[in-house]
């Protein structure tokens, strides 16, 4: 498949709610047994973004990115479906993603990914910069 066998939507009420539960809650590591009403006030409170197949409608890969859409972005929850997994669909995805946020124009965008670092590197992801100013709660 090429980058046209696939539409990219960043329109809620496009997204697949159960089949992106379903991928997040059983395949992904960081969302294994989410439920399906923390996934769902999760897509509520961000902005949500998705790949379609072009000819079928059915999404294929499913990207949330919480922001104040002025300073500061947190992209999460980028899943791909297996089975389109190789065909352009996640290089597509971050690809698109990654016009929203040069459109944003935000200080700093951040992410976690224990697979992905090559991906993300190509639309200007790095490690951390300042390790020792970062810090979590968990």
């Amino acid at each position: 498949m090429t980058d046209a066998d696939y539409r990219f939507s960043s329109d809620t009420a496009e997204m697949d709610r159960a089949l992106v539960h379903a991928w997040l809650s059983t395949e992904a590591y960081w969302a294994l047994g989410r439920t399906r009403v923390v996934q769902d006030a999760a897509m509520d409170a961000s902005v949500n973004f998705g790949m379609f197949d072009a000819a079928t409608g059915r999404q294929v890969a499913y990207a949330r990115l919480v922001t104040d859409s002025v300073t500061f972005a947190w992209l999460c929850d980028v899943f791909v479906d297996p089975d389109v997994r190789g065909s352009g669909a996640g290089v597509a995805l971050i690809e698109n993603v990654a016009a929203v946020l040069d459109a944003l124009n935000l200080r700093r965008v951040a992410l976690a990914t224990s697979t992905a670092h090559g991906l993300y590197a190509k639309f200007g992801f790095d490690t951390v910069a300042a390790p020792d100013h970062w810090m979590e709660r968990r």
